[in-house]
């Protein structure tokens, strides 16, 4: 893959290079000035085919490396299935609510008539004040129009209305008036509605390239579902096969999303550099800090299932995915903030471009790793309340592995990505400022001065 420019968005006129007119020339001030708006929805101004030829000289290696590991660890079929008895992987069935009476609890904590409280009901003391019975239909399946009620106590957290669409447990070899339980709600109407106005409003705000950053989401999330987390399963290194599929995944989404050309070739390139910390980084203290990656219910019950799966690796491979999208956000934002800045001032070096990126560069720092803290506490918000009802003391809570495990998996992950910003604009900078003008760049220099003058 050699990166080529410009890319074919739109049509545009970029500035003669500083070295093609005289320094202090009036002509070219005014044309940076005047122009200074439009290159930031243009394509980045050419490089020359020597500097093209060394960024494909690093980038066309690594793809090809990339396509061979994701062949060599493709899944050759589904993993075995087991059953994880915790509900996952029962038969699922579509009903609806269809009656709902209220009546006074029973202060005994028994329910006349037989029925018994569903999934939804808190198997606690004996009841006070009013419960519900709620006729359910089924909807599909060869016993669709069948009905069976389940019993709502007052301490349920969740409660339903008449019309209600939910879902079915279906547990055919149990006894006939047990073989259907509601285990959840049907959010399929929710979920697509607010699928869609995420579409909508990426499309209507980025225009194609909004179109194609969604392509790129549906590719990415395909990667993910059809090669990492079948590959792990099935027992090929969880580290290897995160930084394959997160390489391919960071290939497809940049040049499908900014063309393929030398701007985003530097931002792969800063990208990959800052996974490479991230992964080592993670590694050693992952390993000095003794962390074993089991330290919920979830991990268990996979290490249970699948125990070929290496839970310290799954854990490393966990930091590696979830820190990409980030880097993405911070490298291709880099990269622009050079590219526009030299646009702006043709005349400044590679030293003035990284000093003037990286003021901008320093704000990102701190944006994005508050936000990157802000997103693993929200997460772990329920255990972090149950730390502190225990009154454990700050040294106490961090140190214990379940949290040990966010702090390393955030820290981690926040050096990257600041190492990612003076990495990829000193690149960027460079790459930028390089000679990109030999003999095709001046012929094509000319010939789009002769077309402006005849415009003149």
């Amino acid at each position: 893959m050699t990166p080529t420019d410009p890319t074919p968005h739109a049509p545009h006129v970029p500035h003669p290079s500083a070295h093609d007119r005289a320094p202090g020339h009036s002509h070219g001030h005014s044309h940076g000035h005047s122009h200074g708006h439009s290159h930031s929805h243009g394509p980045a101004t050419p490089v020359s085919a020597h500097l093209r030829k060394v960024i494909a000289a690093v980038l066309v290696p690594f793809t090809v490396a990339v396509v061979a590991g994701l062949i060599v660890l493709w899944p050759g079929g589904a993993p075995p299935h087991q059953h994880t008895g915790v509900g996952l992987d029962q038969q699922l069935r579509s009903g609806q609510v269809t009656k709902i009476e209220k009546f006074d609890c029973p202060k005994s904590g028994g329910l006349p008539g037989g029925p018994q409280p569903g999934p939804s009901a808190a198997p606690a003391a004996p009841a006070q004040g009013t419960c519900e019975k709620a006729t359910i239909e089924v909807t599909e399946g060869p016993d669709k129009g069948r009905t069976f009620t389940e019993i709502v106590q007052p301490s349920a957290s969740r409660r339903y209305d008449v019309g209600q669409k939910v879902v079915l447990a279906y547990a055919p070899k149990a006894p006939e008036n047990l073989r259907y339980s509601v285990t959840d709600v049907d959010r399929d109407f929710p979920m697509a509605l607010l699928a869609g106005l995420f579409a909508l409003a990426v499309v209507v705000v980025g225009r194609l390239r909004g179109v194609f950053a969604l392509v790129a989401l549906v590719i990415s999330f395909g990667v993910l579902t059809m090669f990492i987390l079948p590959a792990i399963l099935q027992g090929s290194n969880p580290l290897l096969v995160a930084v394959i599929g997160g390489s391919a995944i960071m290939l497809i989404a940049l040049y499908m999303c900014h063309g393929l050309n030398a701007r985003t070739s530097v931002a792969v390139l800063g990208t990959l550099t800052s996974l490479l910390v991230i992964g080592l980084l993670g590694s050693v203290f992952i390993d000095w800090a003794h962390l074993t990656g089991n330290t919920d219910d979830q991990t268990g019950l996979v290490h249970g299932l699948y125990p070929q799966i290496e839970i310290r690796g799954l854990l490393l491979a966990g930091i590696i995915i979830g820190s990409l999208g980030v880097l993405d956000d911070v490298t291709v934002t880099q990269t622009s903030a050079v590219w526009e800045l030299k646009e702006a001032n043709p005349s400044a070096n590679w030293r003035k471009l990284y000093g003037s990126a990286m003021r901008i560069g320093r704000d990102h720092i701190a944006s994005v790793v508050n936000t990157l803290v802000m997103a693993y506490a929200g997460a772990s918000l329920p255990l972090l309340l149950l730390f502190s009802i225990a009154d454990s003391g700050v040294g106490t809570v961090a140190t214990s592995e379940i949290v040990a495990e966010e702090i390393v998996r955030t820290l981690v992950g926040s050096i990257g990505l600041v190492a990612s910003v003076p990495v990829t604009t000193l690149l960027a900078a460079l790459v930028v400022s390089a000679d990109r003008h030999d003999g095709g760049g001046k012929g094509r220099a000319r010939a789009r001065g002769g077309r402006r003058r005849r415009a003149k």
